[in-house]
């Protein structure tokens, strides 16, 4: 291992095929370089446990080797999007309520103001729609080295030539040679199969890909049908998920028709690893509200188990004692609230003073000098 990686080559500007200037290569340099190491080094764990150097089987596992590194470097960024993805749930109605408030009007300071008001709501809640992309976005310069490895393997094999790393001459050699069951080489596109008349290895291929729509598909329905609450089957995040639902199989039958069979065993690796943490996620930290985290109160239940304010699993008593006391004090704030009081109608208040103002006294009848009226003078 350590002679593979003093044979390091340094960067080159041209392309091992033509020598022309190729910028792309150039600017994919390190991460194809890092790719290399990553398959060189499983390629080293798998035939020092005793697999074959230059069998199929070995470089295959150095693949799924690869996707593991990847996909356990990028779980921090996984965590943020599933954060994001809830947050622009919970937001859906606020978002929906700026669209409605700005709807048919097509001005430019319109347009300006529903953009800054979306902004400061994304900007308030710590969240945008590209955060929810993070994984995907950051794997797609990963498919794209991997793609340039593999697909330059058959020119450098043929002139004797490595990779820009320490995936040197004899490992591309083996590479190169290398094919899943004997049939289906690892650097072989399904173009390239139907045109040689390679029937096996369409057929693995197009079994790969099969498999890769039903991971994908089954993945992002396990999310809409399980892991969102009813406000957020309103949104529009919520339709935009569904279309995507049906759009993205057919990124994979684009993939399995024109990647080569290593970057097709990746992309399935990836959906498996994919499925497998987003059925761990829906199980155990599902969105509140959904019929996931329904679920997961009534596994609890059973254990004599539920989930408290802040979200901790608690012995069912406990939750109890906490319901208790979240009512309790529910009770004296609106006991000390203030209370409001009824609006009332004009015709009501003034019989309402009528009824409360009190009796006015006798008029005195004294006069204004202050003395009594003469009882006889009136007699008289």
């Amino acid at each position: 291992m350590l002679d593979l990686l003093a044979s390091v080559p340094s960067p080159s500007p041209t392309d091992a095929a033509g020598g022309g200037f190729d910028l792309f290569g150039i600017i994919l340099w390190p991460l194809k370089w890092l790719v290399e190491l990553i398959l060189v080094a499983w390629h080293w764990v798998f035939t020092s446990l005793g697999l074959p150097p230059a069998d199929g089987i070995t470089w295959v596992l150095a693949i799924v080797g690869l996707v593991v590194v990847v996909r356990a470097a990028l779980i921090p960024l996984f965590v943020k999007q599933i954060k994001s993805q809830r947050k622009m749930m919970e937001i859906a109605p606020e978002l929906r309520k700026i669209q409605d408030k700005y709807r048919g009007k097509k001005d430019q300071l319109s347009r300006e103001a529903m953009s800054r008001e979306t902004m400061a709501l994304y900007k308030k809640h710590g969240t945008s729609p590209v955060s929810g992309c993070l994984p995907l976005l950051v794997q797609m310069p990963v498919f794209f080295s991997l793609y340039s490895v593999l697909s330059s393997v058959k020119t450098n094999a043929e002139l004797g030539l490595g990779g820009v790393g320490v995936l040197g001459p004899e490992l591309t050699k083996q590479f190169y040679d290398a094919s899943l069951f004997g049939v289906a080489s690892l650097h072989e596109t399904l173009i390239d199969a139907w045109n040689t008349g390679n029937t096996p290895a369409v057929a693995i291929l197009v079994v790969l890909v099969v498999l890769m729509i039903a991971s994908q598909f089954f993945t992002q329905l396990q999310i809409i049908s399980k892991n969102l609450s009813p406000e957020a089957k309103t949104g529009q995040a919520y339709q935009m998920q569904r279309i995507m639902l049906w759009i993205l199989p057919f990124a994979f039958v684009f993939s399995g028709v024109f990647f080569p069979l290593g970057v097709v065993l990746y992309w399935f690796t990836s959906n498996i690893w994919t499925m497998v943490q987003q059925f761990i996620v829906i199980r155990e930290m599902p969105t509140p509200g959904s019929e996931a985290a329904k679920q997961r109160e009534e596994r609890l239940a059973r254990k004599g188990k539920a989930i408290d304010s802040s979200g901790k699993i608690v012995t069912m008593e406990k939750y109890q004692a906490e319901q208790q006391r979240l009512l309790e004090e529910a009770e004296k704030a609106k006991a000390a609230a203030p209370k409001r009081e009824q609006p009332m109608s004009k015709q009501r208040a003034k019989k309402q003073g009528q009824r409360q103002t009190p009796p006015s006294r006798p008029q005195n009848p004294r006069s204004d000098t202050g003395a009594a009226p003469d009882s006889s003078s009136e007699n008289k």
